[in-house]
């Protein structure tokens, strides 16, 4: 059975989502009431979410149902079109998903200092 692009891509937004907020899948499985395999499958695609259980994990994450879909082109295919320099599928990149959880946990201020660094960096290199 092939996995479908959709379940796939929100997969990876609810992985991407707990690892933001710095939640372990055994804490998210707790929040929802499924065992913390059932987060493993469906974070990997696996297993389809169903609508009420996607319901559950988007309470459990703090962000509308709509955010699980998000990159979606015309509600079928991932988006993953992200630039030259960059994977194409930076929500499965565990040090991109650890970069960005530590950057918002930098006060705002100082992040915004931190963003314009990196822009100016990146129009250096």
């Amino acid at each position: 059975m092939t996995k479908h692009p959709v379940d796939v891509h929100v997969g990876k937004r609810i992985r991407h989502r707990r690892w933001t907020i710095g939640v372990t899948q055994q804490q998210l499985a707790d929040r929802v009431g499924i065992k913390f395999q059932q987060i493993q499958k469906y974070e990997t695609g696996m297993n389809r979410v169903s609508a009420s259980r996607l319901w559950d994990i988007a309470h459990a994450l703090g962000v509308p149902v709509a955010f699980f879909f998000e990159g979606l082109e015309n509600g079928a295919q991932p988006d993953l079109a992200v630039g030259p320099s960059m994977p194409g599928d930076i929500l499965a990149d565990r040090e991109a998903l650890e970069l960005l959880r530590n950057y918002y946990a930098i006060p705002e201020a100082q992040r915004r200092r931190l963003f314009d660094l990196a822009r100016v960096l990146s129009d250096a290199a």
